[in-house]
């Protein structure tokens, strides 16, 4: 019998657990890898990235943003405003996001 001060509702699901924990997990793999992405858009330079194409890296960090933010939505978080303040994404990834590569 459930003490008084918990009910049946309260408890958590354990497969509700582990997919909230899952979902969890992912989002934060997916904030690493877009975090990643844009510092290595912030750090290209024409001297010291000649061989590494700047839309290449653009492509890379609007992929990773856009990933993010559906990994966001799939968590039941549908305002993207802090993510884009947290990680100060630039105006031309927001640009591109959802769009296909040529």
């Amino acid at each position: 019998m459930l003490p008084q001060s918990i009910s049946s509702h309260s408890l958590v699901n354990p497969l509700d657990y582990e997919l909230a924990s899952e979902r969890a997990d992912a989002l934060g793999r997916q904030g690493r890898k877009a975090e990643a992405a844009l510092a290595n858009l912030a750090a290209w330079s024409s001297e010291s990235h000649q061989r590494i194409d700047r839309m290449t890296l653009l492509d890379d960090a609007s992929d990773a943003v856009w990933a993010l933010f559906i990994q966001r939505e799939i968590c039941g978080l549908r305002n993207n405003g802090d993510v884009i303040d947290r990680y100060q994404i630039p105006g031309e990834v927001l640009a591109r996001l959802g769009a296909t590569r040529r």
